[in-house]
């Protein structure tokens, strides 16, 4: 619930606490977190009334990790996010772990009061080698939280970790790397994505520490490219190449930039993996003005018969308006297009019905014909 959606007085010095919640007709929406210093004020963590103790932590985890044990089947065991926020019911609380450790994040003044209980339960229940703490986000200052980062448990103060993804080693930095050192919501779509790329030359977009290009390159593509605005992604990405002894081309520019300076080019797969065009909805018109050109340009750039896979991680973009911005980009780049798959965020990202901002990525594979 945001400050402008609240109704009457709450006594002072409850900031971090859970309190209940009731709509203008007084039907109960649920028990959250409150805090008077952030914009978000109330953020739910159970549907009831629910008095928050160590007890119902430790059951709100367990909950949460029982979920993500389908992953042991599925190869991600060592790389995955345990818990996800509001996801979880645990509002501002994030857990990610690289093979035997934990990178904790907590985004929020209810949950940080409970970082001690939160160390010890993991402690007991995944006995990992190291507990770290990525407290650096800008959001915890709207908490009106200070920022740290550190070692919550563990020996030593490494400086970062490889681990395998999907059979790709990548280097995991813990300390500097993006979120708690690598954007998890995408490892499942590197696989899927490198299923297309044997004996295809690939273009990997906004590429960051390389993910989709290593898959690529380690599944056959004849040459991949990647390209990020940012040198140190792609000092990440040349790291990574190197361990798993594979061959990356790197190019450091702006995406639209480089399209524009490489009009002769023709690629037979490229992948776009932006940042949030649309973090708000005022944002909203520009950003679907930029996704329209970003793919035009990638249509125009594909060779007969290429594939371009597609995604956006703005949750106020949704399917339909993706959908509608692609179609109109493929009529202006005299393309056919056929849609081959539909992407979801995987299920260590679950969505919430009720809960319309947990759904936020999507993506689509798609065809192009001349």
């Amino acid at each position: 619930m945001f400050e402008g959606e609240l109704e009457g007085e709450l006594p002072e010095g409850i900031d971090g606490e859970v309190v209940l919640c009731r709509d203008k007709r007084g039907r109960l929406i649920g028990s959250g977190f409150f805090n008077s210093k952030s914009k978000l004020v109330w953020r739910r963590c159970a549907p009831g009334k629910v008095e928050f103790t160590r007890e119902t932590l430790e059951k709100q985890l367990l909950r949460a990790f029982k979920l993500r044990n389908v992953f042991q089947q599925s190869g991600r065991g060592e790389v995955i996010r345990l818990v996800w926020s509001d996801s979880d019911g645990l509002p501002g609380l994030i857990i990610d772990r690289y093979d035997s450790w934990l990178v904790v994040q907590t985004l929020t003044l209810g949950i940080d009061r409970w970082l001690d209980d939160i160390v010890q339960i993991c402690r007991e229940q995944l006995n990992p080698e190291r507990i770290l703490c990525r407290n650096d986000a800008p959001v915890r200052e709207k908490e009106g939280l200070s920022g740290s980062v550190g070692v919550l448990y563990g020996e030593g103060e490494p400086s970062g970790k490889w681990v395998d993804v999907h059979g790709i080693r990548m280097w995991i930095d813990w300390k500097a790397g993006h979120k708690t050192g690598l954007y998890l919501d995408q490892v499942e779509q590197y696989g899927k994505i490198a299923a297309y790329a044997k004996g295809l030359r690939v273009l990997d977009a906004f590429s960051n520490e390389g993910g989709f290009g290593l898959a690529c390159a380690r599944a056959g593509a004849t040459e991949v490219t990647c390209v990020d605005s940012s040198a140190p992604a792609l000092a990440a990405a040349a790291k990574n190449a190197e361990e798993n002894d594979l061959s990356l081309k790197l190019q450091e520019a702006n995406v639209f930039d480089y399209f524009s300076a490489s009009r002769s080019e023709q690629w037979d797969l490229i992948i776009l993996d932006p940042p949030p065009f649309a973090p708000n909805k005022r944002s909203l018109t520009g950003a679907l003005r930029g996704y329209k050109e970003l793919n035009l340009r990638a249509f125009q750039s594909l060779s007969d018969g290429g594939i371009l896979a597609t995604y956006t991680c703005s949750h106020h973009v949704s399917s339909e308006m993706y959908l509608k911005l692609l179609q109109d980009a493929a009529v202006d780049a005299g393309v056919e297009v056929r849609l081959l798959e539909q992407c979801f965020q995987p299920l260590d990202h679950p969505v919430i019905l009720g809960f319309p901002e947990s759904e936020y990525l999507r993506g689509y594979v798609l065809e192009v014909r001349r």
